[in-house]
């Protein structure tokens, strides 16, 4: 069985909620390739204006001198979602 059937059969295993439903939204086997979910999957769920955005706050981040590491690191969490 070629890798991309496998891929697009246990895909809507690892999904729930909001994101089974928009996987299950496509009509019969439109959606050929895994590449074609990919591509769908992250357009839908991780927009590029998402992407930039978390790449700034990324970047950005930075302990600030009164701050203990693992403070830091717990304000870290909060800014990666």
């Amino acid at each position: 069985m070629p890798e991309d059937a496998i891929r697009l059969s246990l895909f809507s295993f690892s999904l729930s909620g909001e994101a089974k439903r928009w996987l299950h939204s496509f009509i019969g086997n439109s959606l050929k390739t895994w590449d074609e979910v990919v591509e769908k999957f992250l357009k839908k769920y991780f927009p590029e204006s998402k992407t930039v955005e978390g790449k700034v706050a990324t970047s950005s981040f930075h302990q600030f001198p009164d701050e203990s590491l693992s403070e830091a690191l717990e304000r870290f969490h909060g800014v990666i979602p």
